[in-house]
């Protein structure tokens, strides 16, 4: 029962910085889970609860074919570095990826705080797109967070609050579609881990749709601001996990 309760508890969190923010579940949730189970069952449950989350946030926000044409590069080399990064899951153990990834972020978050933060013009993103989405879908395959990889170049684009969570959305719905699709073929996902899945996504909606109105009521400045801070909450989290 505690267990179970520590686990609703961590997804309650995760899924609620999520819906305020567009981004955070899978790192947030997943070293959370870990603390009771291993990180390969912490991402293959927490698959499900993400694509529902973020299929609604794009819903609610539409374009999609818009979305589509921008990220198509990205969104290709991403699901080809996420079938490779679930097999390196497999194969070797994460904490390298996670350390490298707290780092970035911590950097990135330097260089915001010192205004001396990179911006990439729009005409760079046919060069920019696919080492980005090839590593974002490396780590979010042996990690499960993509996220702080494609928010960080989100950023760098300087979107409007409303086009960064739409971009966020669409791209995180197809790397972890294939993500859910690599998992079973590797037999991580076990009927189980399904039902567990399914109970958790439960949870994370009702979470979800109470941080979507503090998302509503953030102006840009704020919002900005906001995804700072709490890469920087994610990079600390990251680096210490892998130390550990």
């Amino acid at each position: 029962m505690l267990t179970a309760l520590f686990g609703a508890a961590a997804v309650l969190l995760a899924a609620f910085v999520k819906g305020s923010i567009g981004f955070g579940f899978p790192p947030l949730a997943t070293p959370l889970l870990a603390l009771i189970t291993d990180v390969k069952t912490a991402i293959a449950v927490l698959l499900i609860p993400n694509i529902v989350m973020d299929a609604a946030q794009l819903f609610r926000l539409g374009d999609f074919a818009g979305v589509a044409r921008r990220m198509a590069v990205l969104l290709v080399f991403g699901a080809v570095g996420t079938l490779l990064g679930t097999w390196l899951l497999v194969l070797l153990p994460p904490n390298t990826a996670t350390l490298t990834l707290g780092v970035f972020a911590l950097i990135f978050v330097a260089l915001g705080v010192t205004h001396a933060q990179p911006e990439i013009p729009a005409a760079w993103t046919r060069w920019v797109a696919p080492p980005v989405g090839m590593v974002a879908g490396i780590l979010g395959g042996v990690t499960n967070g993509p996220g702080v990889a494609l928010v960080i170049y989100f950023y760098s684009l300087r979107m409007s609050k409303h086009e960064f969570i739409r971009s966020v959305a669409f791209t995180f719905v197809v790397y972890k579609v294939v993500q859910l699709g690599s998992v079973v073929w590797f037999g991580l996902l076990t009927w189980r881990l399904l039902g567990i899945s399914l109970g958790l996504t439960v949870v994370a909606v009702g979470a979800f749709v109470v941080g979507l109105k503090i998302q509503d009521r953030l102006e840009q400045r704020t919002f900005n601001r906001v995804i700072l801070a709490v890469l920087a909450v994610l990079g600390v989290w990251l680096v210490v996990r892998s130390l550990r």
